[in-house]
């Protein structure tokens, strides 16, 4: 049977499919949609979104006076230091790589962290003092991983995951700091299997920590002894997640989440004492623990709400719940242990779709935010930056999918204007309504934009996560084919003139798009996306593979999905002009990939352009490449959708 037949027939097939479950909410009415007034609207300058700073980790010093940040002032993601108060930051380290993981010796002498490679994610482990001076690398192990660093209370050990090149299994493992030698403490032979430390317990006698399966959907909680490595499971199930974020220093309480009974993450607090689980008060969404404050009195927890995220502190002893005061958007704890010292104030980040991501300081007792950081440029002010609204719409089947749907401003209701589809990346993972520089690039020059949750996506349920399996570039792409008809229905897109522009999971999407649906579609831009999963299978790094084989199966088991699921099957009948954009160190979605679509597409005459950026990883951190890629995107639709010159 003819491939690229049979997926055309998938995508208008009209027969009764049952409607996947979801939590409840409101359908949303397209014409809903509107598009404000803004005399001093303009297009936000693409340079200015480049330069807006972010952070990749933070850190309270030891004593909590000062704080230690990852961010790219220089164009480099580096650490600097600043007063908890506020003041000028000083750099502690410059390197063409990016720095974070961070872990802080408790006598507040040195900072711990990882740093990789031009973005090939084969992590060392680092020190630097923090008054200054040149970092060391502890571990220089170009063969092995090391990352998710934990530090004993009395300094002198250290927590870490491990992973060897051309293993699929990450293993715990300890460090002496004296010595500077790493001993392994478990020895995981299967390569699904994800262990890494959560909380030092016991006088820093035992570790609690994690072990989980490569795609989240199994996982369990254990208790290991640091100078045996004797391993005690304490919670496990079968089909069951439960993954611990925190300890109190004894021990005696454990923050978890867990799916077991909703098939939905909750957050639980675990008694190992007695076994005793307490539940908090039950919400449809997905809710996760977090960290646990030094004076073991609370505990952060996280709700993501349809794409928005929202924190409380809850009371160990009451589970009395505290929501944080926090604009709406996507408000999360940074860093590993984000309470001070003293336990009075939480570091927290906040990010919404016309506020680029902030560090503040939530102060316990009185309930108030204090700024730590101004990253944005003044050019990136909220009160001109398009806005943001969370709709949800039903898909060809009746299950509902939600979306966040940037908005220009000064649009008519004429049925004329622009869009942009951007599928997120995963498939397990979220689009959160938070700042994007990409959406709000093309949202301030007219684009309406659309990011989509759909099936396989977290945050709606097991059942809605699984509903891809074996089905990528299927049901999914059905989903944001649909979001893309609720512009249309808003009476403000025209349906010849939206685009597709997405990366990782996102690209594949994209590819899949422009081949299944060529009529969708009036151009596309593709981030490191997957061509093929066969391909993918032979060349990725055993972890992936573990991953790729909880989506897919193995492809000698299953050739025929892996057929049915890969872009290249339907590459023949791309019509849109592709930009491939891909980093050339990117162990996840190897540039081979690109380079498959790239070599297919010319083949066929297609129009199709690509840059491969030198040093870089999944994903472009240096700020020369954040630039160019956004000019490129930019000028890929005006030149496609606007019909610029």
């Amino acid at each position: 049977m003819n491939l690229h037949l049979l997926g055309l027939g998938l995508l208008v097939s009209t027969a009764a499919v049952a409607q996947i479950p979801t939590p409840a909410r409101p359908v949303t009415d397209p014409h809903s949609l509107v598009s404000p007034a803004d005399a001093q609207a303009a297009p936000v300058p693409l340079d200015d979104l480049a330069f807006s700073r972010g952070a990749l980790d933070a850190a309270w010093s030891a004593d909590g006076r000062q704080l230690f940040v990852s961010t790219n002032l220089t164009g480099r993601y580096n650490i600097w230091r600043m007063d908890s108060d506020g003041s000028w930051p000083v750099q502690l380290t410059q390197s063409d790589d990016n720095e974070a993981g961070f872990a802080v010796a408790p006598d507040g002498k040195t900072l711990y962290y990882t740093q990789d490679k031009g973005g090939n994610e084969q992590y060392d482990v680092y020190a630097v003092p923090t008054a200054g001076g040149a970092p060391t690398n502890l571990t220089n192990t170009p063969d092995l991983r090391e990352d998710s660093l934990l530090i004993a209370p009395d300094g002198r050990a250290m927590a870490l995951s491990t992973k060897a090149t051309g293993e699929g299994q990450v293993n715990l493992a300890v460090m002496d700091m004296a010595m500077g030698k790493v001993r392994a403490l478990t020895h995981e032979a299967d390569p699904q299997w994800r262990w890494n430390a959560v909380a030092w317990t016991d006088g820093g006698r035992s570790l609690i920590a994690d072990r989980s399966f490569a795609d989240g959907t199994l996982g369990e909680v254990w208790k290991v002894d640091v100078a045996s490595g004797n391993a005690t499971k304490l919670l496990g199930k079968p089909d069951v997640v439960y993954t611990a974020s925190d300890a109190t220093r004894d021990g005696s309480l454990i923050a978890v989440t867990t799916n077991e009974g909703t098939k939905q993450l909750h957050a639980v607090v675990y008694a190992p004492a007695t076994g005793a689980i307490r539940t908090l008060a039950p919400t449809p969404w997905e809710q996760s623990s977090g960290a646990i404050s030094p004076d073991g009195r609370s505990m952060v927890v996280q709700t993501s709400d349809n794409s928005r995220q929202s924190l409380e502190l809850v009371d160990l002893a009451s589970l009395a719940e505290h929501p944080l005061a926090m604009p709406p958007g996507v408000n999360g704890a940074i860093g590993t242990q984000p309470f001070t010292p003293d336990s009075r104030r939480l570091m927290v980040l906040h990010s919404g779709a016309d506020t680029p991501g902030e560090i503040q300081a939530f102060d316990i007792a009185a309930g108030t935010m204090s700024p730590l950081t101004h990253l944005a440029m003044a050019s990136l002010a909220p009160e001109h930056l398009p806005k943001s609204k969370i709709v949800t719409f039903p898909s060809y089947d009746g299950t509902l999918v939600s979306a966040v749907v940037t908005m220009p401003f000064n649009l008519k209701r004429d049925g004329l204007n622009p869009a942009v589809v951007m599928p997120h990346g995963g498939p397990t993972g979220q689009t959160q309504d938070g700042f994007n520089r990409y959406a709000t690039a093309l949202a301030s020059r007219g684009y309406v934009v659309i990011q989509p949750n759909p099936r396989g996506s977290t945050g709606y349920g097991l059942a809605f996560q699984k509903a891809n399996y074996q089905d990528l570039g299927g049901g999914d792409l059905k989903d944001e084919l649909a979001a893309k008809q609720f512009l249309v229905d808003s009476g403000y897109v025209n349906g010849n003139k939206v685009g597709i522009f997405g990366g990782s999971y996102g690209g594949f999407m994209t590819l899949m798009a422009i081949g299944r649906a060529p009529d969708a579609f009036a151009a596309a831009v593709d981030l490191f996306g997957i061509i093929d999963w066969r391909s993918m299978w032979q060349h990725e790094d055993p972890l992936l593979q573990a991953y790729q084989k909880s989506l897919l199966g193995s492809p000698d088991q299953y050739p025929k999905v892996y057929d049915a699921s890969s872009p290249l099957t339907y590459i023949n009948a791309v019509k849109a002009p592709l930009l491939v954009q891909q980093g050339e160190n990117d162990i996840r979605v190897p540039p081979g990939q690109a380079k498959q679509v790239v070599a297919a597409l010319k083949k066929k005459g297609n129009t199709v352009d690509s840059v491969f950026y030198p040093e870089e990883g999944h994903g472009f951190y240096k700020r020369e490449h954040q630039q160019d890629s956004l000019q490129r995107m930019v000028a890929w639709f005006d030149k496609y959708l606007k019909g610029a010159k």
